[in-house]
């Protein structure tokens, strides 16, 4: 049976969000990939999608892209938190 969560959000986006939140330092695509259960290349696609949402921003260190939240990344990831927590 899903998740009520499932209901109302696209779990792994919101998951990487969340994820994104709760550690403040910049990630490795890879590595959040890993914490929301994901291939890498499907997390490459949604953080693609949350980038032009202008969520996310990547930091580009030689050949390694680090990933944070902007402040709209925040607040958004502040309400699906809440959000889950309601419906939970």
């Amino acid at each position: 049976m899903k998740d009520n969560f499932d209901i109302f959000f696209r779990r792994k986006p919101a998951l990487m969000l969340i994820a994104l939140k709760k550690i403040s330092r910049v990630r490795y695509g890879s590595v959040l990939a890993k914490e929301v259960d994901c291939t890498y290349s499907h997390a490459v696609k949604i953080l693609q999608t949350l980038e032009k949402l202008g969520l996310v921003t990547f930091e580009k260190k030689g050949r390694i892209k680090l990933i944070k939240l902007t402040k709209k990344g925040h607040e958004i990831s502040d309400y699906i938190e809440n959000i889950r927590k309601l419906i939970s």
